[in-house]
């Protein structure tokens, strides 16, 4: 089985520093909903890794979570993609769960969930959490740079990246987007 992991905010719909806190806040990436599509088209099952601490801060609930999910689902149908599945992280940074990226609980789920060994599954994420996380379970980490993904470039190009843990894990892809990201493991992994 092919699989893809992807982090949602800054990947695949725009981000926020507030949150994004209801339905009409998840607006998705020009391109990023296609990307997800051609993704399917060549049998790639994709799953979503994405931490959502509002709900530990009290910003949204789990119907709220739903709501903006089910929005997304169906954008996705009308371009003819899927998630396949979705997991996210509910637990506020000092919780110190096992799920919160940059741990790998989350990602480690997914290979479970999927019966898929890690090594080299591409994984997609826009800050250093997303790809700590992707590349301590063994994935291939892509950065994209939207979102947060070019202050994430930015900084690990740092004189100091390496002292203050800026330094992006070894063999990171960088692509500008999703779609370019997608073309990228379509056409690499092939």
């Amino acid at each position: 089985m092919k699989l893809v992991i992807l982090d949602r905010d800054g990947v695949i719909n725009q981000d926020s520093a507030n949150f994004i806190k209801s339905p009409n806040e998840w607006i998705p990436l020009p391109g990023s909903l296609e990307s997800i599509a051609l993704l399917n088209q060549y049998g790639y099952r994709v799953a979503l890794a994405t931490n959502q601490s509002g709900i530990a801060r009290g910003l949204f609930d789990m119907v709220t979570l739903n709501a903006i999910h089910d929005k997304m689902h169906r954008a996705l149908a009308l371009v003819g993609g899927r998630i396949d599945a979705l997991f996210y992280c509910p637990h506020a940074a000092d919780d110190n769960c096992r799920c919160r990226k940059p741990k790998t609980g989350m990602i480690d789920d997914i290979g479970n969930r999927f019966s898929v060994e890690l090594k080299e599954v591409p994984a997609v994420g826009d800050s250093l959490r997303d790809l700590q996380a992707f590349a301590n379970a063994g994935c291939q980490p892509i950065l994209v740079l939207t979102g947060k993904g070019e202050q994430t470039l930015a900084d690990s190009k740092a004189p100091d990246a390496d002292a203050k843990g800026h330094a992006l894990p070894e063999n990171t892809w960088i692509c500008n987007d999703l779609n370019e990201a997608a073309q990228r493991i379509v056409f690499d992994f092939l």
